[in-house]
């Protein structure tokens, strides 16, 4: 139970005491440039600016920050490609994008809640998205009960 002397925070003082190497931002791309990957044989500037409707400089900028970090390797004028450590965080990231989308699905009975996950899915840890996924098993489970 809380008490009047647990430590709290603002959003941002929280965020300030993680270790976090990818920001939101930096997710977004990874997982969108996993998703093409999912579809397409290539990915490049062009195609992320479209599916994330931002400008093509807001891409080039982004990319080079993953490259930076190693999650990416790109050419300049080509093709964005996956590094092992990318490719591993992007099919994470896909992985939380759909179980939380499933979740709210369910708890909200509705078919699309896309808006909701791409604003909540950046502040959740793997332990939760693994409960999430549990509960929403559990949930579905029930709600097939006659």
């Amino acid at each position: 139970m809380m008490s009047i002397s647990d430590e709290f925070y603002t959003l941002k003082g929280y965020q300030m005491n993680e270790a976090v190497e990818l920001t939101s931002a930096m997710e977004d791309y990874l997982e969108m440039i996993c998703r093409i990957f999912k579809h397409e044989n290539s990915v490049r500037v062009s195609d992320l600016s479209k599916m994330l409707n931002v400008k093509p400089s807001s891409v080039t900028k982004m990319v080079q920050q993953l490259k930076d970090l190693g999650y990416v390797n790109s050419e300049k004028y080509g093709q964005i490609s996956l590094t092992e450590l990318g490719r591993a965080e992007g099919e994470y990231l896909l992985y939380r994008h759909e179980v939380i989308h499933r979740f709210l699905c369910v708890l909200n009975q509705s078919e699309n809640e896309l808006e909701q996950v791409e604003k909540i899915e950046h502040f959740l840890n793997h332990r939760t998205v693994e409960n999430l996924s549990k509960l929403t098993k559990c949930l579905q489970s029930e709600l097939k009960k006659p």
